[in-house]
């Protein structure tokens, strides 16, 4: 037997072995649930600051990984909008640097036909000057050409109009192969057969350099017209369709050789700047055929190192999009991984929980059972052998006889 105090009454009483153990078991099992759900709970909030921090730390990460990439693209497209706007601005200079080349050739061309025209009354003055001596060859020779005119006329008259434009496009090209070995030794001149885009042009003119880029390319329309048609076409009847094959055809300028509306002093002048009606579009007189080719020819030679560098810059260009289109492919690629390491973790997280529903069942199946061996137990020190015969007067007889021998 063992003496225990109370704490409240101070009174010592006697309890037996079995029953001191129970309470010392009682005081063990309150403090070993307590101990383990304090335990459970720093573990659970453990996890929790864990899965918090491995969560920020990897935001974090991704953020500045992603603000780095963002900022060496921001730098990389700044450079380049910045050389890009260089060259363009250089080529809109060599644009305008051709534009006052040609007005200038203009007035080199006017400058000369005024000189032949002073040339042509100087001339008319000493012929009328010399008209006394010379008045009836004079006239023989007027006769002859007004004969001559009289059966140029008549000729016209008698050709078709297809056959006077072609007459034309013949003229252009001998004055073209006249000087295509000395001046023109790289360069392509050939009549446009190519009509799948459902029209095309008379004549393509194409030059290249050693390297094979293209210096300039101009597409040609030649007209001309009966006198004695009854309808007369205009210059600016065809230049819808020319500046269409010209697109078409990927020419960079539009010439038409014209020898339409020849009361008509605009066109008589010279070259004539058509662009404020089509861009880079000029309709001349077949005198000026070869001046136009060599003028616009000279203007392109001094822009083709501008060109140049603006093929460069346009083809670093389609690297940085290559670039960006790989650092996208990059993002969607690592939020792909990211979310399903994401669910992976997740599901980790998800067994622990798993694991310690369980491991919590285990317990308190554990403390079920220990109640019930406790209550057997018990149950067995409650049984004696006066409740074993109480209801059994032989069984207690024979365990009387038995105790008293």
């Amino acid at each position: 037997m063992n003496e225990i105090l109370c704490p409240h009454c101070k009174k010592a009483f006697k309890v037996d072995e079995a029953g001191y153990a129970d309470i010392l078991k009682q005081v063990r099992d309150g403090v070993f649930e307590k101990e383990l759900h304090t335990r459970l709970e720093l573990m659970e909030k453990e996890k929790e600051s864990a899965i918090k921090l491995a969560t920020a730390n990897t935001r974090n990460e991704l953020q500045e990984e992603l603000a780095k990439r963002e900022k060496l693209i921001t730098q990389i497209k700044t450079t380049s909008d910045l050389e890009l706007a260089k060259l363009q601005a250089k080529l809109d200079k060599s644009e305008t640097e051709k534009k006052l080349e040609l007005v200038e050739a203009v007035k080199n061309l006017e400058k000369e036909r005024d000189i032949l025209a002073n040339k042509l009354v100087n001339k008319n003055t000493e012929q009328s000057l010399a008209e006394a001596s010379l008045k009836s060859e004079y006239e023989a020779q007027i006769k002859a050409k007004d004969a001559e005119i009289l059966m140029y006329k008549d000729m016209k008259a008698k050709l078709s109009t297809k056959m006077l434009g072609e007459s034309l496009e013949q003229h252009c090209e001998i004055e073209f192969n006249r000087i295509r070995a000395t001046g023109f030794k790289n360069a392509y001149f050939e009549k446009d057969n190519d009509a799948t885009l459902g029209s095309k042009g008379d004549y393509v003119y194409r030059e290249s350099d050693e390297s094979g880029n293209e210096i300039i390319s101009i597409m040609f329309e030649m007209k001309n017209e009966n006198d004695t048609t009854a309808t007369k076409k205009k210059n600016e009847d065809f230049l819808a369709k020319l500046d269409k094959d010209r697109n078409d055809k990927h020419c960079e300028y539009a010439v038409l050789v014209s020898l339409l509306e020849l009361d008509n002093e605009l066109y008589n002048n010279g070259i004539i700047d058509m662009s404020h009606k089509f861009p880079k579009m000029y309709v001349i007189r077949p005198q000026f055929f070869i001046p136009i080719i060599t003028i616009l020819r000279n203007a392109a030679l001094n822009s083709l190192q501008y060109k140049s560098e603006l093929a460069i810059v346009k083809a670093q260009n389609i690297d940085i999009t290559n670039f960006e289109e790989n650092i996208e492919k990059f993002k969607v690629s690592f939020a792909r991984n990211y979310d399903l390491a994401s669910r992976k973790f997740q599901d980790a997280i998800d067994g622990i929980d798993k694991t310690i529903v369980q491991l919590q069942k285990t317990k308190e199946n554990l403390l079920r059972s220990e109640d019930h061996l406790r209550l057997a137990n018990q149950k067995a020190e409650d049984l004696t052998i006066k409740r074993l015969t109480r209801d059994n007067p032989t069984m207690r007889a024979k365990f009387e006889e038995l105790r008293d021998k």
